[in-house]
């Protein structure tokens, strides 16, 4: 993603180097046995919005991110972005993955949303996906966004914001 303003950039890669930090004592003060890479990212297939940096964690706790969805890892992102106070409109151009959790995550998503859309149109029913975080309820209003047979509609609040996908008025 080019800003188009050089200082802008130098400032974004300034962030970057301070999320090396913060995640260095993070990890230090947390006692996890962790190991972590930031390189840029290389767009997949089918994902709609490749970061500009993946920060990559690897080592004998790396199991532990990936627990319960991968709620820690998730956490150790939100928590990380905002003590570098990365502005919300760049919170996209980093992300956070494991294990290639994350294109694993996404092809599961794509699944589900197809499967579920399926179902939509077959029964006319409209159909209530589990409690997702905004990048994953991003990823199936993108994957559906071509079927004109339904539409969907992020409802609730917090934790709780899910996707609702119905058939199309």
């Amino acid at each position: 993603m080019d800003t188009g303003n050089p200082a802008a950039q130098h400032n974004f890669e300034d962030q970057v180097a301070l999320l090396k930090s913060v995640l260095h004592e993070l990890i230090k003060h947390s006692r996890f046995s962790l190991n972590f890479s930031i390189h840029k990212a290389v767009a997949h297939p089918g994902d709609p919005e490749t970061p500009d940096y993946l920060v990559d964690f690897s080592g004998h706790d790396a199991d532990l991110l990936l627990e319960k969805n991968a709620s820690l890892l998730h956490a150790l992102e939100h928590v990380s972005l905002k003590a570098i106070r990365l502005d919300d409109d760049q919170l996209r151009r980093i992300a956070f993955d494991c294990k290639d959790w994350r294109r694993m995550r996404m092809e599961e998503l794509h699944l589900m949303a197809q499967v579920a859309a399926e179902r939509v149109i077959d029964t006319g029913d409209p159909f209530k996906l589990s409690p997702m975080n905004s990048r994953e309820r991003r990823i199936i209003h993108l994957a559906l966004r071509d079927m004109p047979q339904v539409e969907t509609q992020s409802e609730g609040v917090g934790p709780e914001r899910h996707v609702v996908i119905r058939p199309s008025k």
